[in-house]
């Protein structure tokens, strides 16, 4: 395909996107202003791109709460601003959404029809923007709604770990929010396979299997110990929400039913314990 632009240059997503396809253009926001449609037009006419990856996103989940004006402006109009472009010159537009659509109360995987309620600012303001894209160019496009993403780039859960595992005598992780972990490189290929072969509609992608944060942690704590990323262990004592109180309201469970992906996609789903001890081994390098 011609050329691959993805939006949000500093995030995970992007930064795996750039390590699999070199020459798809990644643009910051030092780069482009995609809350204003001026600016994106000046910078996408140039590069006249076949399709986009909208890897950007107001992802403060608290300051959100607080901020809505530019939680909105990020996560609406932004999005609305590159759906329009990607119409009017007919560039698939694949855009990256999330589990906290969903308010997290049906006790089963949601499926990619499963009517989204979100509880916080974040995810109203992420469905705001996937009504964006289902109303402008709902047969050009690709929704993948992902969680708990984490990569060996920038800050995330993992290395949060790692490093408190480090420095404290013990931790305390949540363990009454379930869901399943996602490493960002299996996101960016199921995103490089939508853009390329125009799989249109909303899919779910996350890695297989099932978690609470605590048995996460744990599972870092076990890999960091046998790839020699930590020295010793330290107590990780299973907390529940309401010890760790946020101004968000987080999902209680928002496992995503990949079904759809499954049928569609030929980018494998893998179980999350195993990715994470591939991308484990990359920090090890």
């Amino acid at each position: 395909m011609s050329q691959l632009v993805v939006i949000g240059k500093s995030g995970q997503l992007a930064w795996e996107v750039a390590r699999l396809v070199p020459d798809a253009v990644c643009l910051g926001r030092d780069d482009i202003d995609i809350t204003s449609a001026e600016s994106i037009a000046d910078k996408l006419g140039v590069l006249a791109p076949a399709a986009v990856i909208n890897a950007s996103a107001y992802t403060a989940v608290d300051k959100a709460e607080s901020d809505e004006a530019n939680a909105y402006l990020l996560n609406q109009t932004a999005v609305a601003n590159l759906a329009n472009y990607c119409k009017a010159h007919k560039a698939f537009f694949v855009h990256v959404s999330t589990d906290y659509v969903f308010n997290g109360e049906k006790g089963s995987p949601y499926t990619v029809d499963d009517t989204i309620a979100p509880q916080g600012m974040y995810g109203k303001t992420k469905a705001a923007g996937e009504a964006e894209v289902k109303s402008i160019l709902p047969e050009h496009s690709a929704i993948i709604r992902t969680s708990w993403v984490y990569s060996a780039h920038g800050n995330n859960f993992v290395k949060t770990m790692l490093r408190l595992m480090a420095e404290k005598p013990q931790l305390g992780v949540i363990d009454d929010q379930l869901g399943s972990p996602t490493w960002a490189k299996g996101l960016a290929q199921a995103c490089i396979e939508a853009a390329t072969q125009q799989h249109t509609g909303v899919f779910h992608w996350s890695d297989e299997g099932v978690c609470s944060w605590y048995d996460f942690a744990v599972a870092i704590q076990q890999l960091g110990l046998e790839k020699g990323l930590l020295s010793q262990a330290v107590p990780i004592n299973p907390i529940p929400s309401s010890a760790y109180p946020t101004p968000a309201k987080r999902p209680h469970y928002s496992v995503l039913d990949k079904t759809l992906s499954r049928e569609t996609y030929t980018t494998p789903l893998i179980h999350w314990r195993e990715q994470l001890s591939a991308m484990m081994d990359e920090l090890v390098k």
